[in-house]
This record gives C-alpha cells, structure tokens and sequence, in this order.
C-alpha cells in the first residue's frame, strides 16, 4: 500500500511539474513579441476568418508558430474579431495582437477634396485613388447620373464640399460622393440661415453661386469678404459682375491657359462680360471660408478690383482708380 502510495505521490508531482512548466512556457509565451518586421505589417482581415487561421496566416508570414499557446489564449479569452484592414506594429504580443484585431481600429485613410476644383476634378482624384472601391464608372457625367439623380442634382457642379474626408479599405468612391454632397448641403444651410437679410441672392442655390465665383478670385481669407462685397454691390446696382473666372468655366475644354479679349467678347451662359447677373450655376467647389463671405459680404463702396502681382488684389472704388491699378500691374504706368 505504501508503495502505490509513493507511485501516486509522484505521479501527481510529476503532473505539477509538467503543469508548472506547460503554464511558464503559456506565460512566456504571451510575453514574447511577435516577429512582426521593424516597419510594421498592413493585415486585411476578411469576414469569417477564424482565430485558427488568422495564426495560420501570422505563421506563413514567419510572424509565429501555430503553437498550442494560441489556443489556450483563445480558450482563455474569447475574441470577436471585426473585419477590416488593420497595422500590426512591431513589438506586438499575441494577447496585444488579438485585441487589435477584436478592436475595430481599422486603417484610416484620407483624401483632400481641394477647394475650387471642377466637379471633373472631384471625380477625377476619386478615380485616382488606388483603396477606394470604384462604383462610379470611368466615363462622363453620363456614367454618374443614376448617383446624381438619387441626389437630386440636375448639374453637380458645386454641390460637394472640399474637406479632407477619412476612409477605410472597403468605402467606396460613390460613398464620398455622397459624404460630400450631405456636408455641402448641411454648410450651405448654414451659411444661408446666417446671411445678412438684405443680400442680392434670393436662394441658397444663387448664394452657392456667388460662393463659387469668389472662391475661384482668391485663396487669400482676407480678401474673401471684400470680393463678396464688390460682387454684392454690382449687384445691385445692376452692373455686370465681369469676372474672367465664369469666362473661363464656360470655355470649357477650348481655354488653353488665356484668356484673350475675344474670348471676353464670346457670349456664353456663363460670360459676366457679356450678361447681367450670376451665371447660371457654380463653377468650382467652394469652401466653408467662401459661404460665409458670400452671406455675410464686407462693406464698403469698392466696386472694382485687380490682381496686384503678388499674388492679392488691388480694389478700386471708382473706374478711373481701377484703371490706373490695371496699368500698374501690366507695366504702363
């Protein structure tokens, strides 16, 4: 009896021992980084992919080893893993790893819409971009107008908000298209709720309009208001905007880089040289900076102004002021 005994002793210390040993190597395990490159690794995590073949994958990379450590850590710790495309850093350790994976934190991506682009130019950096799905199709207008219509949009021309929008592996271009055009509705709304009462424009649409046009006069913040001012009072005094910009939008594909004084003198819906009033839609994408001077303009008497040569612009209150400023900045003063 007491030699079975003494069998049974130690076969429950050898169990200890190996369970002792089995739970120090468990736990050097979990603390022993993942072979993970210095530079990181971009891992797209599919639907469905189990917590065994997400260690495959790890294994045929040369990260891990399909060790039984993976799964008593899953046993352990149940995860939910959520799809999408994630950065694993170096330095990872299995139970850092999983968690990634379990968190959601998914790559971001960006891409800059640019204030006073063409919705030609919107849907051309669309088309660009190598992450994004591609539902619009590569064509013209035509390829987009199922989009377009669900939108409401007759001519899309300014209806899309310039911001740098956030995106994942997965979104598609058609999904920003439609980003773009909420935020653009929800900043137009509010730059219209905002205006002075008295404003020339009747609309939001007209007030998008005018935006457009001062967005294309000028990056510079500080003249934004003072553009809006010029353009407001021409306005109502009934005198044509004439601004080579709305020229140059309803050249088309035929502006080569001038603007030639025949082309000033070619009626077009959109030549303010030639008609009376605001052209008959936008012509860029303006920014939020360009709403709010188009409804809230500077006041004043200037009714004229010029590029200066550096990049601003010179205003003029009176036409032979404005002459003498456009002599000045050709050389012939």
């Amino acid at each position: 009896m007491k030699k079975l005994l003494s069998i049974l002793a130690l076969l429950v210390l050898f169990a200890a021992v190996l369970a002792w040993s089995g739970w120090e190597r468990y736990q050097r395990f979990l603390q022993t980084p993942l072979e993970i490159p210095a530079g990181g690794h971009v891992y797209l995590l599919n639907p469905g992919t189990s917590g065994t073949e997400i260690v495959a994958q790890l294994a045929s990379w040369g990260f891990t080893q399909p060790v039984w450590q993976w799964k008593l850590l899953m046993r352990f710790e149940p995860y939910v893993y959520r799809t999408g495309e994630y950065q694993l850093a170096a330095g990872m350790k299995p139970r850092d790893l999983l968690n990634h994976l379990s968190s959601g934190k998914v790559i971001q991506y960006r891409i800059t819409l640019v204030e006073g682009w063409t919705f030609r130019e919107f849907m051309e950096a669309l088309a660009a971009n190598d992450v994004l799905k591609h539902e619009l199709g590569p064509g013209g207008t035509q390829e987009w107008a199922a989009s377009l219509a669900e939108m409401d949009l007759a001519h899309p021309e300014g209806w899309f908000l310039p911001e740098t929008y956030q995106f994942t592996r997965g979104d598609s271009d058609l999904d920003i298209l439609i980003r773009s055009h909420a935020a653009m509705k929800e900043a137009l709304n509010q730059a219209w709720e905002s205006r002075h009462i008295d404003l020339p424009v009747k609309t939001p649409y007209e007030l998008l309009i005018l935006a457009s046009i001062i967005e294309k006069e000028t990056a510079i913040d500080d003249e934004r208001r003072r553009i809006a001012g010029v353009f407001t009072r021409r306005l109502e005094k009934g005198m044509r905007l004439q601004t080579d910009p709305t020229v140059i939008y309803g050249m088309g594909d035929s502006f080569d880089g001038n603007i030639r004084r025949r082309d000033l003198q070619a009626d077009t819906p959109y030549n303010t040289y030639t008609r009376h009033g605001l052209p008959p839609t936008p012509i860029a994408m303006p920014g939020k900076a360009s709403l709010a001077a188009a409804a809230s303009p500077q006041a004043g008497e200037e009714l004229y102004f010029v590029a200066d040569g550096s990049g601003g612009h010179s205003f003029s209150v009176t036409l032979e002021e404005h002459k003498a400023a456009v002599k000045k900045l050709i050389g012939k003063d």
